[in-house]
């Protein structure tokens, strides 16, 4: 493990390359936990009285989580440079404004947004291209001023773009037409970031806003009560809706496991490693299978609504890694704080889970926020024993790469992908996708593995897109 934290890579690779084999899966066809469990086939209407969770429903969370991890090596190390708190709360604020531009952009852009045609195609890959200046760290030693030039430069050129459109139906550039995913991403790079920056060294105090936050909305659902007021209210609509704010939940966590990464490494090179302390592999292959198993449980419960039976099964399933961990050195000491705050998570949402009509996604519940976080922590440990401990690193580079290099893993598919196949005539020949459950996956997998060699590529020549 270097000072980078692998896992976290593969983590976030893992959100990243999962979030786009969900969105290029042939709909309707495949079973309903194949895709979110609010939307099920044959036609994916929203309903949200359906509880449940899906692998789906896993993906976005994951990221979350993986972006509150790296607070404690990306903040953390500038607060043990000297860097001040206003300079860093100004630098969060810029990467919000990057990421919503980002958000607002790509949306515009989307050849579903734009007609379908081929000038839409190639519209889309313009994007692809225009937003390499924007995002990737210029080589060489090029002046600050010059650096700045050129990413507000394409800035502007993707807005006049933008208002050059001739979108069909009447439709107008919208500052509230933006992609979801992303423009939650950038409120938490926003408040998550400034919350971790102000709260550093301070875990208590964290927490303590946490449960402010927790209790604020729960009094939210009070009718005119000034909770609800406050939960309700935004200056910027098309950026800010403070029920964002709950997502706190999931990034918070992932940044308590970044610090027990950060000191675990710490204390590692201090000490310096030894074999002799480490885990036999048997207990790391059973710490994988018993991290695995309860991931797998909770979406086969959850989706199923055998509830009874899940708490039964995650009792059991953690009594076993914590009687395995507690007597481990080494990368087990890790690993089982990772556990103990994973399964706090788990059995924390689980206990919730009725309040709200069940675990859902969307409205999200707090049992889907907890539950999720505590089964990041749990991912987050099978990575450690797979990149760390057993050093697979070739078979898992490409969740790596991918993860030093999400934001173009993220548009790969709909901004580069499937523009050239559709102007080189070949989509046409997806339609045999369309025939069996099978063939829709297939499908995915293709998009994806596409998707994952491109971002391999970019990440390989270090084109890198960063806010």
């Amino acid at each position: 493990m270097n000072d980078r934290a692998l896992s976290i890579d593969a983590l976030r690779g893992y959100a990243i390359i999962t979030m786009v084999l969900s969105a290029s899966i042939v709909s309707g066809i495949l079973p309903g936990w194949m895709y979110h469990a609010q939307t099920p086939p044959p036609s994916h209407a929203f309903n949200p009285d359906v509880p449940g969770l899906t692998w789906v429903d896993l993906v976005f969370p994951s990221f979350l989580f993986a972006m509150g991890a790296a607070f404690p090596f990306s903040i953390g190390k500038k607060i043990q440079k000297g860097v001040s708190k206003l300079k860093m709360a100004l630098s969060a604020l810029w990467r919000g404004v990057l990421l919503t531009y980002f958000a607002i952009l790509i949306q515009h852009f989307y050849p579903y947004m734009t007609g379908g045609d081929t000038t839409s195609q190639w519209l889309a890959i313009f994007c692809f291209i225009l937003l390499f200046p924007i995002y990737m760290r210029l080589p060489g030693k090029i002046p600050n001023w010059l650096r700045w030039a050129i990413q507000l430069i394409a800035m502007a050129v993707g807005y006049v773009a933008i208002l050059c459109i001739d979108y069909p139906n009447g439709y107008t550039f919208d500052l509230h037409t933006s992609n979801i995913i992303i423009l939650i991403l950038a409120n938490m790079a926003v408040f998550a970031s400034l919350l971790y920056i102000f709260t550093y060294n301070k875990p208590k105090l964290r927490l303590a806003i946490l449960l402010m936050l927790f209790m604020v909305t729960i009094s939210a659902t009070v009718p005119n009560s000034w909770a609800s007021t406050f939960m309700s209210y935004s200056p910027v609509t098309w950026f800010y809706n403070p029920m964002y704010l709950k997502y706190l939940f999931i990034v918070i966590p992932g940044a308590f496991a970044g610090e027990v990464l950060v000191k675990w490494l710490a204390e590692r090179k201090s000490n310096g490693a030894n074999e002799t302390n480490e885990p036999s592999r048997t207990n790391a292959w059973t710490i994988l299978f018993i991290t695995l198993a309860i991931v797998i449980v909770n979406l086969y419960c959850l989706y199923m609504r055998y509830i009874g039976l899940n708490i039964i099964l995650n009792l059991s399933l953690l009594m076993a890694g914590w009687i395995i961990l507690k007597r481990l050195t080494g990368y087990g000491t890790l690993w089982r704080n990772l556990f103990i705050i994973g399964a706090f998570m788990i059995l924390l949402g689980l206990a919730i889970e009725p309040f709200e009509g069940g675990i859902k996604k969307d409205p999200v519940t707090y049992s889907y926020l907890f539950t999720t976080s505590g089964l990041s922590f749990m991912t987050l440990i099978f990575f450690s024993v797979i990149c760390d401990f057993f050093r697979c690193h070739k078979g898992t580079a490409f969740l790596v790469m991918s993860g030093q290099n999400p934001m173009v893993a993220y548009v790969a598919d709909n901004l580069l992908i499937f523009p050239i196949l559709i102007l080189c005539n070949v989509w046409q020949y997806f339609s045999v996708f369309s025939q069996s459950p099978w063939l829709g996956f297939l499908q995915g997998v293709i998009i994806t593995s596409t998707a994952v060699l491109v971002t391999m590529f970019f990440t390989k020549i270090k084109f890198l897109w960063r806010t």
